[in-house]
């Protein structure tokens, strides 16, 4: 059975994506000696000696969405992640670690995750670096609405029970309005995280159970009004808004911790030195 890792990265003009994973790739070699392959609609533009395939795929319509950097400076521009639904199809592996480009990868936790006996998993539950934020939205998709799940990692393996969801997927992303207006998501775009919630929530039957099992190891998150200031190895520095004081920030540290890094502009220009 192979094994291996898939990201999307399509560039949008103002964050390079394929930059970031090309940074992920190396770090799956390194924690998790696993291949990683890359989806994206400029393959020109990658380093292959990063990646075991570079898969071709038409530029996907995006969203347009607020990007900070940092509290105080934003701007907004198109979203290009929608190509993960049809993850089943792409990937060249029987099972296969589905990754962000901005997580960046710190241990060898995930890696336990081709161990599993179970052909689905994802978390359900991150955790924020800082101790006082509360964001509803991550455990719910809204107050009335059905557990949230993070779309950012999860793990697969090729059977009939994942083939059936990500089809689903994929009639949930086309029949948008619909769901959006049975799920109380009122005019939203889609995105991923609230179409793997819905999906995952049908695949239950309805019902508050676990067909997708929980991934292993634990994924720590940064927003993007936090600023990832130093990369050190295994060691990210970071600057976190402080509680109620708008642009101020507190440094922390994280050391051996998969952290999902929102703040994009701040890890590229790392990435950039």
């Amino acid at each position: 059975m192979s094994n291996g890792v898939l990201c999307f990265a399509n560039n949008n003009g103002k964050i390079n994506y394929i930059l970031q994973a090309q940074e992920l790739a190396k770090r799956v070699r390194k924690y998790l000696d696993l291949p990683t392959s890359i989806v994206t609609s400029t393959p020109c533009q990658v380093d292959k000696s990063c990646f075991d395939k570079v898969i071709h795929s038409e530029h996907p319509m995006g969203n347009f969405k607020r990007y900070y950097d940092g509290a105080s400076t934003h701007v907004n521009i198109p979203f290009n992640n929608a190509g993960r639904i049809s993850s089943y199809d792409i990937s060249p592996y029987d099972q296969t670690l589905v990754l962000d480009t901005d997580v960046i990868i710190c241990n060898s936790d995930l890696k336990n995750a081709f161990d599993s006996v179970h052909d689905f998993q994802i978390y359900k539950d991150c955790i924020d670096l800082t101790n006082w934020r509360i964001h509803k939205e991550f455990n719910y998709i809204n107050d009335k609405g059905i557990p949230f799940y993070w779309a950012t990692v999860f793990c697969f393996r090729k059977t009939k029970q994942t083939k059936i969801f990500f089809e689903l997927m994929k009639h949930i992303k086309q029949e948008w309005t619909h769901y959006s207006n049975v799920f109380e998501l009122g005019s939203r775009n889609f995105r991923n995280d609230h179409i793997f919630s819905i999906a995952i929530h049908i695949m239950n039957g309805f019902l508050d159970s676990d067909w997708a099992k929980t991934l292993p190891g634990s994924l720590y998150y940064t927003l993007d009004r936090d600023i990832l200031h130093k990369i050190d190895k295994s060691k990210l520095v970071f600057l976190l808004e402080k509680e109620n004081l708008h642009d101020e920030y507190i440094l922390s540290a994280t050391n051996n911790m998969n952290v999902h890094v929102m703040n994009k502009f701040s890890l590229e220009r790392l990435l950039n030195v």
